[in-house]
């Protein structure tokens, strides 16, 4: 368990964020909804943002508070990995559309 506050909000955000990833399969496959759709780019955005702010903040409690907890390292790794698949995302749409 994280000791510091920030290690503490690191693992809620990383929960909030597999919660949204559940919620985001189980709409595309139970649900039955298509990529795209406005529910499923709110819910894709959500884990994104929550997912980048995890990391952000595991960061900075491991650097600066020293909490080395398992929650918190895996919240950095797991957020660097969505950090950079957003920018992946981005740097995909300007090389397409400056291309076209």
């Amino acid at each position: 368990m994280p000791k510091t506050k920030l290690g503490k909000w690191a693992g809620a955000l990383l929960a909030v964020s597999v919660v949204f990833l559940v919620a985001l399969i189980l709409g595309m496959k139970l649900a039955g909804l298509k990529p795209g759709t406005p529910l499923i780019i709110t819910l894709g955005t959500c884990m994104m943002i929550s997912a980048i702010a995890a990391f952000v903040i595991g960061v900075v409690a491991l650097i600066r508070f020293k909490d080395r907890a398992f929650v918190v390292i895996l919240a950095v790794v797991l957020g660097f990995f969505a950090s950079l698949l957003s920018i992946m995302e981005v740097v995909e749409g300007i090389i397409s559309r400056s291309t076209h």
